[in-house]
Order: structure tokens, then C-alpha cells, then sequence
């Protein structure tokens, strides 16, 4: 029998709170992430937050969440929530995209 090892990534989900939606936050976001060389996503949630998944090294992320507590001139960020996920390696996304709302 063969064992079978399958390869993770642990990634952060962020829920990002204030006034996030209809100001470009979520362009913003996909667009910075882009500069750093981060991979994930970036969507609006129906009930106002904005949700990220965001693969990148500790002392990046770190950096990274800071800078979306300031977020895009016309947002005002009043929270951002963290969780970190483990997947698989295999579901991790190249690069950074933008989603549809959920």
C-alpha cells in the first residue's frame, strides 16, 4: 500500500469591516497584493465586510494587514478579523483575483 501525502499551505482569511464596499476597496486590495507578490483572493460579502484569503510569509502579512486597516482614501476601516487556515497546496491560487460577491 502506498501512503499518500498531501501537501498544505497555511493562509489567513481576513473579514475587513468599516466602510469597505463602494469605495474601491476591493481593487485596492487586488492591487497591492499584486505589488507585494501575494497570492489569494479579495471579495465583497453580502452582509458589508470584505473577505480576503492571503498566502504570504508571517513578516509580510503582518505589514500587509496593516496597511488594509488603512485601506483606500475613501474607506474607513473599523475592524479586521483574522483567521489562519490550512489547504491544500493544491487549492492555493497563483497570483491575486478578484471575486464575486457572496
Amino acid at each position: 500500500m502506498l501512503d499518500f501525502i498531501m501537501s498544505t499551505v497555511t493562509v489567513t482569511r481576513l473579514f475587513i469591516r468599516g466602510r469597505v464596499q463602494g469605495v474601491g476597496y476591493r481593487a485596492w486590495l487586488a492591487r497591492e497584493a499584486g505589488r507585494q507578490d501575494l497570492s489569494g483572493w479579495v471579495r465583497n460579502r453580502k452582509d458589508g465586510c470584505v473577505e480576503a484569503l492571503i498566502l504570504a510569509p508571517s513578516a509580510t502579512l503582518a505589514a500587509f494587514i496593516a496597511l488594509c486597516r488603512i485601506g483606500p482614501t475613501a474607506a474607513h476601516v473599523t475592524d479586521i478579523d483574522t483567521q489562519d487556515e490550512t489547504i491544500p497546496a493544491s487549492d492555493a491560487e497563483n497570483g491575486f483575483t478578484v471575486r464575486p460577491t457572496v
